[in-house]
């Protein structure tokens, strides 16, 4: 009995250890040129950003709030709470939908991974 405790302590030990580094690596870092803000897909690859008519560039990457990529015509035409990045034409080549706590945060302390 007291050798079949041993493993599952251990094994809960992993477990733990393994859900505490997911939960760590969850945070993204963002680059120095990030912009933000509201983002609607228009008529893909037309999108609007605060207002602003923009469009995505040929491939363009969508990171969704559990960082996988998402397909634009997937989003629908909800607004999303975004971090984007601009290529040297302006079209928006990276866009990052944000979790509830990167949204909380300002842009000032995500980009470069500035945490404070």
């Amino acid at each position: 009995m007291l050798t079949t405790i041993r493993p599952i302590r251990l094994l809960m030990i992993f477990l733990l250890a393994t859900l505490a580094f997911s939960a760590m690596a969850a945070q993204r870092d963002f680059p120095a040129s990030t912009l933000r803000g509201k983002l609607i897909i228009t008529d893909y690859p037309n999108v609007t950003v605060s207002g602003n008519a923009l469009r995505l560039s040929p491939g363009s990457r969508i990171w969704n709030t559990e960082q996988l990529t998402q397909i634009p015509n997937s989003l629908g035409t909800d607004t999303y709470l975004v971090n984007y990045t601009l290529n040297p034409q302006g079209d928006i080549d990276r866009v990052w939908i944000l979790t509830p706590d990167e949204a909380s945060q300002k842009i000032e302390t995500q980009r470069n991974g500035n945490k404070l």
